[in-house]
């Protein structure tokens, strides 16, 4: 049993099994409110089902602020009750929801291992300042896991048409990380004991806000 958490772009979290049901699912589509929504969003979730085995947490991308909330969650549920973490990349979640064709909320337990694409496909999701965010994917492995041939990276706005259109990509662009399919992502990649992605949140560039210099020494 999976708890998902994810704040990359608005908050979302769910309970999903191994095969993909989806016991509960809650979300907030508001970019800024991750922390004044989270609490209550877990409880709706843990309230719907057996109690989770493992945690997945939602490591982006997405911005600084936002996205460490939901991880500092993910990771304090998983120590708190001594589970496992599994990292997820967030686009690895959008593009499992395409390829499994998923109907809303209630399962998706429908995706086959090794079901492709019609084409490569690009996640694409806001980045803020002028910047989107995108991942390019081309079905699933044997796993039943999204293959991500590129990224995911930061892309100007006005140069990321072009760049897809290089990579022979077609645009898929994502407004919220759906928790279900992060879990699903997140329980595939246990049952075929594999780590797929870095315990490190994908930032993709620098926060707004850094730590001051070392004051200078002054000779005396």
């Amino acid at each position: 049993m999976i708890l998902a958490i994810d704040t990359s772009l608005g908050t979302s979290a769910a309970l999903v099994d191994a095969e993909g049901t989806v016991f509960g699912e809650a979300w907030s589509d508001d970019p800024l409110a991750h922390a004044e929504v989270i609490g209550r969003l877990l409880q709706e979730v843990l309230a719907t089902g057996p109690a989770p085995t493992h945690v997945a947490a939602g490591m982006g991308p997405g911005p600084f602020t936002g996205l460490r909330i939901g991880i500092t969650a993910a990771r304090t549920f998983a120590q708190a009750r001594a589970l496992p973490l599994v990292p997820v990349a967030s686009h690895d979640a959008m593009a499992l929801e395409r390829l499994a064709g998923a109907p809303g909320h209630a399962t998706l337990a429908g995706s086959e291992a090794g079901e492709e694409a019609s084409a490569p496909f690009a996640i694409v999701t806001d980045a803020r300042r002028r910047e989107f965010a995108f991942s390019v994917y081309d079905g699933l492995d044997a796993d039943g896991l999204p293959r991500r041939i590129v990224g995911p990276v930061l892309a100007h706005r006005d140069e990321i048409d072009t760049r897809l259109l290089g990579l022979g990509a077609l645009r898929v662009d994502a407004t919220a990380v759906p928790a279900a399919a992060l879990g699903l992502v997140a329980a595939r990649a246990v049952a075929a004991a594999r780590v797929i992605a870095a315990p490190e949140p994908l930032y993709l560039r620098a926060p707004d806000v850094t730590m001051p210099a070392a004051p200078k020494r002054v000779g005396t």
